[in-house]
Protein backbone atom coordinates (compact mmCIF):
# COMPACT_ATOMS: atom_id res chain seq x y z
CA UNK A 1 0.00 0.00 0.00
CA UNK A 2 0.84 3.38 -1.10
CA UNK A 3 1.15 6.38 0.99
CA UNK A 4 -1.31 7.56 -1.64
CA UNK A 5 -3.76 4.86 -1.14
CA UNK A 6 -3.59 5.72 2.79
CA UNK A 7 -7.43 6.98 3.59
CA UNK A 8 -7.36 10.48 4.69
CA UNK A 9 -7.82 11.27 7.91
CA UNK A 10 -11.71 11.64 9.63
CA UNK A 11 -12.44 15.30 10.47
CA UNK A 12 -13.96 13.96 14.14
CA UNK A 13 -10.34 12.65 14.54
CA UNK A 14 -8.63 15.62 13.07
CA UNK A 15 -10.81 17.52 15.78
CA UNK A 16 -10.21 15.52 19.11
CA UNK A 17 -7.12 15.83 18.31
CA UNK A 18 -6.67 19.67 17.49
CA UNK A 19 -9.10 19.83 20.91
CA UNK A 20 -6.60 18.15 22.47
CA UNK A 21 -3.52 19.85 21.34
CA UNK A 22 -5.41 23.39 22.29
CA UNK A 23 -6.06 22.02 25.90
CA UNK A 24 -2.39 21.30 26.14
CA UNK A 25 -1.70 24.58 24.75
CA UNK A 26 -3.82 26.65 26.45
CA UNK A 27 -3.03 24.70 30.34
CA UNK A 28 0.96 26.09 29.34
CA UNK A 29 -0.70 29.65 28.64
CA UNK A 30 -2.66 29.48 31.76
CA UNK A 31 0.53 28.79 33.70
CA UNK A 32 2.04 31.01 32.19
CA UNK A 33 -0.81 33.56 33.67
CA UNK A 34 -0.17 32.06 37.19
CA UNK A 35 -3.25 30.09 36.97
CA UNK A 36 -2.64 25.84 37.48
CA UNK A 37 -4.74 23.15 38.53
CA UNK A 38 -7.74 23.56 36.02
CA UNK A 39 -10.05 20.76 34.89
CA UNK A 40 -11.91 20.01 31.68
CA UNK A 41 -14.71 21.04 33.65
CA UNK A 42 -13.73 24.18 33.96
CA UNK A 43 -13.70 24.56 30.47
CA UNK A 44 -17.14 22.78 30.32
CA UNK A 45 -19.18 25.35 32.47
CA UNK A 46 -17.29 28.43 33.14
CA UNK A 47 -17.86 29.91 29.75
CA UNK A 48 -21.49 28.77 29.70
CA UNK A 49 -22.47 30.78 32.95
CA UNK A 50 -24.20 34.49 32.53
CA UNK A 51 -24.55 37.24 35.34
CA UNK A 52 -28.04 35.98 35.63
CA UNK A 53 -27.32 32.51 36.24
CA UNK A 54 -28.30 29.50 34.40
CA UNK A 55 -30.22 25.95 35.62
CA UNK A 56 -27.64 22.87 35.27
CA UNK A 57 -30.00 21.41 32.14
CA UNK A 58 -29.46 24.51 30.26
CA UNK A 59 -25.42 24.43 30.74
CA UNK A 60 -25.65 20.88 29.56
CA UNK A 61 -27.38 22.07 26.71
CA UNK A 62 -25.00 24.86 25.75
CA UNK A 63 -21.96 22.97 26.71
CA UNK A 64 -23.37 19.96 24.42
CA UNK A 65 -22.61 17.06 27.09
CA UNK A 66 -25.58 15.02 29.21
CA UNK A 67 -26.98 17.16 32.46
CA UNK A 68 -25.52 14.12 34.77
CA UNK A 69 -22.26 15.16 33.25
CA UNK A 70 -22.79 18.83 33.69
CA UNK A 71 -24.31 18.47 37.29
CA UNK A 72 -20.79 16.37 38.13
CA UNK A 73 -18.48 18.94 36.86
CA UNK A 74 -21.05 21.70 38.62
CA UNK A 75 -20.19 19.56 41.74
CA UNK A 76 -16.52 19.73 41.19
CA UNK A 77 -16.08 23.42 40.53
CA UNK A 78 -18.64 24.72 43.33
CA UNK A 79 -16.58 22.05 45.77
CA UNK A 80 -13.37 24.35 44.49
CA UNK A 81 -14.75 27.80 45.14
CA UNK A 82 -15.41 28.96 41.28
CA UNK A 83 -19.31 28.85 41.05
CA UNK A 84 -22.07 28.46 43.37
CA UNK A 85 -25.65 27.40 43.79
CA UNK A 86 -28.86 29.65 44.56
CA UNK A 87 -32.58 28.80 44.71
CA UNK A 88 -33.85 29.66 41.31
CA UNK A 89 -36.57 32.00 42.54
CA UNK A 90 -39.04 31.00 39.28
CA UNK A 91 -38.84 27.43 40.29
CA UNK A 92 -38.73 25.72 43.66
CA UNK A 93 -37.66 22.34 42.60
CA UNK A 94 -34.15 23.86 40.50
CA UNK A 95 -31.05 25.81 41.38
CA UNK A 96 -29.01 28.31 39.34
CA UNK A 97 -25.25 28.51 39.14
CA UNK A 98 -23.40 31.71 39.49
CA UNK A 99 -19.45 32.37 38.80
CA UNK A 100 -18.21 33.71 42.06
CA UNK A 101 -15.55 36.01 42.14
CA UNK A 102 -12.90 33.63 41.73
CA UNK A 103 -14.88 32.13 38.57
CA UNK A 104 -15.21 35.76 36.89
CA UNK A 105 -11.24 36.30 37.65
CA UNK A 106 -10.16 33.32 35.20
CA UNK A 107 -12.21 35.15 32.33
CA UNK A 108 -9.72 37.77 31.61
CA UNK A 109 -6.49 35.14 32.39
CA UNK A 110 -8.65 32.77 29.72
CA UNK A 111 -8.83 35.32 26.94
CA UNK A 112 -5.61 36.35 27.02
CA UNK A 113 -4.33 32.86 27.02
CA UNK A 114 -6.41 31.82 24.12
CA UNK A 115 -5.20 34.65 22.37
CA UNK A 116 -1.52 33.63 22.48
CA UNK A 117 -2.48 30.28 21.59
CA UNK A 118 -4.59 31.61 18.76
CA UNK A 119 -1.37 33.61 17.83
CA UNK A 120 0.97 30.80 18.74
CA UNK A 121 -1.42 28.53 15.83
CA UNK A 122 -1.04 31.32 13.39
CA UNK A 123 2.62 31.59 13.50
CA UNK A 124 2.61 28.07 12.13
CA UNK A 125 -0.25 28.05 9.67
CA UNK A 126 -1.22 32.02 9.34
CA UNK A 127 -3.52 34.39 10.68
CA UNK A 128 -5.76 33.60 7.19
CA UNK A 129 -5.88 30.01 8.18
CA UNK A 130 -7.13 30.55 11.36
CA UNK A 131 -9.82 32.95 10.65
CA UNK A 132 -11.16 30.59 8.12
CA UNK A 133 -10.79 27.68 10.04
CA UNK A 134 -13.02 29.61 12.98
CA UNK A 135 -15.63 31.06 10.06
CA UNK A 136 -15.39 27.19 9.33
CA UNK A 137 -16.10 25.74 12.83
CA UNK A 138 -18.58 28.45 13.60
CA UNK A 139 -20.51 27.38 10.56
CA UNK A 140 -20.62 23.97 11.15
CA UNK A 141 -21.62 24.60 14.72
CA UNK A 142 -24.09 26.95 14.02
CA UNK A 143 -23.21 30.18 15.91
CA UNK A 144 -23.83 33.42 14.31
CA UNK A 145 -26.00 31.91 11.87
CA UNK A 146 -27.55 35.10 11.35
CA UNK A 147 -24.93 36.94 9.87
CA UNK A 148 -24.41 34.13 6.84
Amino acid sequence: MSVSDTPKPLVGLLLRLAAQQWGSDMDAALQAHGVEGLTPAHAQVIPFVPPEGIQVGELARLAKVRKQSMAQSVELLVASGYVTRRPDPNDGRASLIFLTDKGRALGPASRSAGDQVEENWAAVVGRDDIEHLRRTLMRLLQFGSHDQ
